[in-house]
Order: structure tokens, then C-alpha cells, then sequence
């Protein structure tokens, strides 16, 4: 009995406590719930902002303002210049290879260059010496690592170079990094699955409506409504310019790619078709309801690699003015942010008005690039959702057709020089299928043949005299 007792004693002094936390937790749930709803989830749907996404980077920009002064006094001058401003591994000069055998020959040899012989020892130092600075510091390898930043944007794994200066630095890392997993975390998580699920269901809802002009215009508002959400998940600050020259229905939007969220990037500001490889689980669960709303493109796997079956359905897409323009990305891979690579010809040779868009991001408040060999997707998107932020810009530049007597790889090429000058981006030669693939033989032949002509072209000048 005087167990019974003390357990009905103990039960009346919990329960109180237990109902105040259940009320406490109901409470909070229904405020966050309230929030995500007035400020993310309402202005999502309408396409309005309320400016705080832009208040909050500002915020950003000041404190690693502050941050990079605390750096700067806390390490020597000569040791902080020598951490922010790391020249190049390699200074390169644009010279031919014939200009660089030659003066080679020059500084090895006193002979006259007239009467050298058809091949030189020397002549090897140059193919030796091109090897260890593509060993060293290749244009393609150094496309696929995440950029080192100058200064310090309060992230862990954005710049290496950098360890303990002082307390105060310390401290306000802690709190960055409180701030970033314990409220900006668990807050984006929220939204993304938020976003993806009224994708899915909103889409399976609008794909049971007859085909016309009342399917297409809630198929477009969904879209754009979740993407926007999705956006949101991502606390993505985006910059559009040049709205004019957005892509037009029956058109091709062809884009560099830096990152997997590029498709949400683009989309949240317009609607487009997509094209991709169908795939399984969650992702194949999206494609499915997505497509039943629009005329989404997706191949088997056994269809990717027939490349006729692919330009048929494109170009059969873009025939019909009144379907969506098609996104693609023509690297067919992430690049880092820093340059645009080989395009792919494909998609350029069909014919249809090209709309070229150049993304930019801007890595101080979080890198966007995503290195597919290191890091899958779930823990990519981790990374993106504990940044600070994704900032970037987004420039529609004029639309641009296949020009009389222009292939499609030169067309290929004059889009890509397009949008690498608009992003400040290097402008590169080299697929990106390099990422995982071999060097092609064809690279190799190249170089012979540059050097038999060199040598060729000698003998003939010299039969000549």
C-alpha cells in the first residue's frame, strides 16, 4: 500500500510537468508551422519576397568583412599573403609548339637553326617538360575540385589554409555552426520535403485533367509554385538579368552546369520540358507524376546512348510551338564553377532557336559545385542545405540560331563562348567526360602530327634553298 502510495504521489508531480511540455512542443510546432507558412510557403505560391533572403546576405557580407580583418591581424603579413594571394603552380605562356622547339634548339645549340637536322635530341624537353606540367597543373583536373577561397566564410571546409587565430573567431564559428545544423538545417529540410511532396501530389492531381489551356496553366503555376518552395529549401538569393531574352516555347534553353540544383534555379523563374534517363526510387517516383502534367522528355536506359532516338524526340518536342522549351546542359557533367567546357553537339544539331543562359555563383556563402566522385547526392544536398546560403546570378542572353555554313560543333562552340564571356568563365576545349574517362588517342595524334609538320616543314624549306 505504501508503494502504491508513493507511485501516486510521483504520478501527480509528473504529470503536470508532462502536460506542460506537451503544450510547450504544441505551442512551438504551431508557431513554426505558421511561420513557414505566412513568410515561405504563401510568398511562394504569389512570387513575391518579403527582402529577407537579401537582408540576411547583407548580414553575411558584414560579419566575413569583420572575420577577414580579425584574420588579417591575428597572421603576419608576409604569412597572410602568402595564404590569400598563391600564384599560379605554373606560369604559362601562349606560345606554338614550333616557337618553343625552336628556342630550345636556340639556347641548347650553337648551330644555326637553318641547318639543323630533321629531329634533335633536345627537342624531347619540350614533350617532357608539357607532360610534367600537365601532371602538375592541368586545365581539366583542377575543373572538378571545390574553389579555395581567399578570405574565410566562417564554413569548415571552405578554406584549409586557415586555423585558430582567436578566441573571438572561435567563438563566432561555434555559433555559425549552431545557427547553420540547429535552426537553418532542420528549417530547409522542412521545406524541401515541403516542396517535393506538393510536386508530386500536385502534379498526379493536374495530370488527371484533359489535355488544354486549363491543364497547362495550373501544370505551370505548380511548378513554379514548388520550385519555389524547393528554392527556399536552399535559402537560394538569385539574380536574373535580361528577363526579355528568357526562352521561348519551341526553343532550346542550353545552360553550363555547376550543380544539380541548376534545374531549380532556372525553373523557379520559368517553366521548362526536362530531359533525362528514368530512374528508380524517389527520384523515379517525381519523373513519373511530373511528366503526367507536362510533356517532360525521359529516356530509358537502353535509349540514352541511340543517338537518333534522342534528336527525333527533341526535335519533335520543339516542332510543337505550344510545348515548353527544353532545358539542357550540354557539359553533360558539373563543372566547378570557374569554367564552361566541351559541348556536346547533339542538341545543336537539331535545328530549333538556341536561348543561352549563363549561371554564376558566388562562393563566399557556399560552394554550389557538386563533385559526383566524392560526395553522393544525399550528402550533397546536406552540404548545400548547412551553407550559409547559394547566391547567384542568372543572365538570359540573346536567342541564337545555326548560322549558313556553320556545323553544328562550331555553333556548339559560339553559344559556349557566349555564355562564358557573360559569366566570366574560362572558355575550354576539353570534355568534360575526361572527369572519369581516359585521354582520347585523338589528343595524342594531335600533338605528333603538330610536330611532324613542324619537321616536315623544315625539310621542304630546306629543299627549296
Amino acid at each position: 500500500a505504501e508503494n502504491l502510495c508513493n507511485k501516486g504521489q510521483m504520478e501527480l508531480f509528473f504529470n503536470p510537468f508532462d502536460n506542460l511540455v506537451c503544450i510547450l512542443l504544441g505551442i512551438s510546432f504551431t508557431v513554426w508551422f505558421t511561420l513557414l507558412l505566412v513568410f515561405i510557403i504563401v510568398p511562394a505560391i504569389f512570387g513575391v519576397s518579403f527582402g529577407i533572403r537579401r537582408l540576411y546576405m547583407k548580414t553575411l557580407l558584414k560579419v566575413f568583412e569583420w572575420a577577414t580583418l580579425r584574420i588579417e591581424r591575428g597572421v603576419s603579413i608576409v604569412d597572410f599573403l602568402s595564404v590569400s594571394t598563391i600564384p599560379a603552380i605554373i606560369a604559362k605562356e601562349p606560345t606554338s609548339l614550333e616557337e618553343e622547339i625552336k628556342e630550345i634548339r636556340r639556347s641548347g645549340s650553337n648551330k644555326d637553326l637553318d641547318s639543323a637536322t630533321e629531329f634533335e635530341l633536345s627537342d624531347i624537353f619540350y614533350f617532357a617538360r608539357r607532360g610534367v606540367e600537365s601532371i602538375m597543373d592541368d586545365e581539366v583536373t583542377k575543373r572538378f575540385s571545390a574553389e579555395e577561397l581567399e578570405s574565410w566564410n566562417l564554413l569548415t571546409r571552405s578554406n584549409y589554409n586557415f586555423h585558430y587565430i582567436s578566441l573571438r573567431l572561435t567563438v563566432l564559428w561555434g555559433l555559425g555552426l549552431l545557427i547553420r545544423y540547429g535552426f537553418l538545417l532542420p528549417l530547409r529540410v522542412t521545406l524541401a520535403f515541403t516542396g517535393v511532396g506538393l510536386l508530386v501530389f500536385l502534379t498526379s492531381v493536374v495530370g488527371l485533367l484533359p489535355n488544354g489551356r486549363m491543364k497547362n496553366f495550373l501544370s505551370e503555376k505548380v511548378h513554379l509554385m514548388c520550385y519555389r518552395i524547393c528554392v527556399r529549401a536552399l535559402t537560394a538569393i538569385i539574380t536574373y538579368h535580361d528577363s526579355e531574352n528568357k526562352p521561348k516555347n519551341g526553343g532550346i534553353c542550353v545552360a553550363n552546369h555547376t550543380s544539380p540544383i541548376d534545374v531549380i534555379i532556372l525553373a523557379s523563374d520559368g517553366c521548362y520540358a526536362m530531359v533525362g534517363q528514368i530512374h528508380g526510387g524517389l527520384m523515379g517516383v517525381i519523373q513519373r507524376s511530373m511528366v503526367k502534367a507536362c510533356p517532360h522528355i525521359w529516356f530509358e536506359r537502353s535509349e540514352v546512348k541511340d543517338r537518333h532516338l534522342v534528336a527525333k524526340r527533341l526535335s519533335d518536342h520543339v516542332e510543337d510551338k505550344s510545348k515548353l522549351p527544353i532545358l539542357i546542359f550540354p557539359e553533360g557533367t558539373c563543372i566547378n564553377n570557374t569554367s564552361v567546357m566541351m559541348f556536346k553537339k547533339g542538341s545543336f544539331e537539331i535545328g530549333a532557336t538556341v536561348y543561352p543562359v549563363a549561371i554564376k555563383y558566388d562562393p563566399r556563402f557556399g560552394d554550389a559545385f557538386w563533385n559526383s566522385s566524392k560526395f553522393g547526392m544525399v550528402s550533397y544536398l546536406l552540404r548545400m542545405m548547412s551553407s550559409w546560403a547559394i547566391v547567384c546570378s542568372v543572365w538570359y542572353l540573346p536567342p541564337m540560331s545555326r548560322e549558313e555554313g556553320e556545323d553544328a560543333v562550331q555553333f556548339a562552340n559560339r553559344v559556349k563562348a557566349a555564355i562564358a564571356r557573360q559569366g566570366g568563365l574560362v572558355d575550354l576545349l576539353w570534355d568534360g567526360g575526361l572527369k572519369r574517362a581516359k585521354v582520347k588517342d585523338t589528343f595524342k595524334e594531335e600533338q605528333q602530327k603538330l610536330y611532324s609538320k613542324m619537321l616536315v616543314g623544315t625539310q621542304e624549306d630546306r629543299s627549296r634553298s
